[in-house]
């Protein structure tokens, strides 16, 4: 028995077949060009395997809908994506495979996948973050993702400026948003070349720790996971999450009781695979009745 996982990014797609036991059968990856031929290479790819497959697993970027009631269930909505606006993700899948199909945001199935197979399996509830080209979020609680009118879109939650910050911010919806001061694309507007170029002893490490911060105090406060999972391009340096974990720790000034900060605030197991995995344990769950958990 074997599934299939998309995992559907701005940038690029990679599509991959695997086993029971998550092992890696056979995958492509591609860059996301406009929606009619980016879908024909998913549907190529899946129908060369569709006869041992038993579910598919999805995680697209978004915003999405993830609301099996809505009438745009499985769309991709409004996206800042150029051509991807209102584009029947899912259905279109659905119009070629008679199979069951997990169907979530990217950010999700990475937290599934660190849920399930990487720093996360032995708790009950966890926040995954992405801190990349955007900033995103994922929710779990007791293996169920958190949403409701849609998924969480913690890349977008206000935070405080940092003082010694002049940069006005760069997401075209709200300015000064975690996204707008934290992200990839933020950074490289502020300090005019790409985080991967900034050396460790930067000043401004500490304020892109300080926003990070913030968001994981918002997080800790509102949702008291057990664990919180940085990923994404940013996180790359190898500095920045004892940065934040400081700043975490100076910000809750102690009324947040937690494990201890390299317990609590990790980086991901599965690394730069936790998307993939996520969309193959999602699979496994469509295959048995138990996604999406109530419709």
């Amino acid at each position: 028995m074997t599934y299939a996982a998309i995992e559907a990014g701005g940038t690029k797609f990679v599509c991959s077949v695997g086993d029971a036991q998550g092992g890696l059968l056979d995958q492509v990856t591609f860059p996301t060009t406009v929606p009619g031929e980016t879908l024909d290479r998913v549907i190529h790819f899946l129908q060369g395997h569709a006869g041992d497959l038993a579910a598919i697993g999805i995680g697209s970027f978004g915003p999405i809908d993830t609301c099996p009631r809505s009438p745009s269930y499985g769309y991709i909505t409004s996206t800042p994506k150029p051509n991807w606006q209102s584009v029947n993700f899912l259905g279109q899948l659905k119009a070629h495979f008679q199979l069951p199909i997990a169907w979530t945001t990217d950010v999700n199935a990475a937290a599934y996948g660190e849920y399930s197979l990487g720093a996360g399996r032995q708790v009950r509830s966890l926040v995954y973050y992405t801190i990349g080209t955007g900033i995103g979020g994922g929710a779990i609680q007791a293996g169920r993702f958190i949403g409701g009118l849609s998924h969480p879109e913690m890349g977008h939650m206000r935070v405080q400026v940092h003082p010694d910050d002049a940069f006005p911010g760069h997401c075209p919806f709200h300015q000064t948003c975690l996204e707008g001061l934290a992200s990839g694309p933020a950074i490289a507007a502020r300090m005019g070349r790409p985080a991967s170029d900034l050396p460790a002893d930067d000043p401004f490490w500490d304020i892109e720790a300080y926003y990070l911060a913030q968001a994981l105090v918002n997080t800790s406060l509102i949702l008291a996971p057990e664990m919180i999972i940085l990923g994404g391009g940013v996180m790359k340096q190898g500095h920045l999450l004892d940065r934040v974990r400081a700043q975490f720790e100076s910000l809750t000034a102690g009324y947040i009781k937690t494990p201890t900060p390299e317990d609590y605030i990790q980086g991901p197991a599965l690394q730069d695979n936790a998307a993939t995995i996520g969309c193959f344990a999602l699979a496994r769950e469509a295959a048995q009745g138990h996604f999406p958990a109530k419709d």
